[in-house]
């Protein structure tokens, strides 16, 4: 399966989350009768299910689906692309962006097939470190660069929120194959992208 957006919902899963949902309520104090919650086990049920999709998805059939050969040899990047994920170990938001890099060897793919790429795997449940890496493995598989580079910044709401409480702090994760393995390389993608990672 390559990408696709849910649209209808499973409906053994939806019933199935919802029952656990409910329980779950009940069990931390809430009336799970009053008029305001009354659809929310179910609401919450799509919800994980949309958050999840990239379960579902497949990110080198993403890339493969708009693969064309073309002889080009420069640094093609995209960047700030809006992220969204669970982290898995508390199953709280971490938001950000990705910046994505790889130098083509005789295959490009869709600009827009990188930010989907990244949604597959932020569409899980996710620890920044792994999603780094799962995004410049699928493009290595798919496309076979000279190079690839990924760059996420994120907010982390499991610190935000809970335990420590920074509000202000941000994580910064990378992951470089190939060329950008070269300190020139990833010097001038680094500059191209705004960030003084070294």
């Amino acid at each position: 399966m390559a990408y696709k957006k849910i649209d209808q919902y499973d409906e053994d899963i939806t019933n199935g989350l919802s029952d656990v949902y409910r329980q779950s309520l009940g069990l931390l104090g809430e009336d799970i009768n009053r008029e305001g919650l009354v659809k929310t086990p179910e609401r919450l049920a799509k919800a994980m299910q949309y958050l999840t999709q990239g379960y579902q998805q497949n990110a080198v059939d993403i890339l493969n689906s708009a693969r064309f050969e073309e002889d080009v040899s420069e640094m093609i990047i995209v960047k700030d692309i809006e992220l969204y994920s669970l982290c898995e170990h508390h199953m709280l938001p971490f938001v950000g962006k990705a910046h994505v890099a790889y130098i083509p060897n005789g295959y490009i793919t869709g600009l827009s097939k990188i930010a989907r790429v990244v949604d597959v795997y932020a569409r899980r449940l996710q620890v920044q470190e792994r999603l780094t890496t799962q995004i410049l493995e699928a493009i290595k598989e798919a496309l076979n660069p000279l190079g690839v580079a990924v760059v996420i910044e994120a907010r982390h709401f499991c610190m935000m929120m809970r335990g420590v409480s920074k509000q202000n702090s941000s994580t910064t994760t990378s992951a470089f194959s190939g060329e950008f393995q070269h300190d020139r390389t990833r010097s001038e993608f680094m500059k191209l992208i705004g960030t003084n990672l070294h």
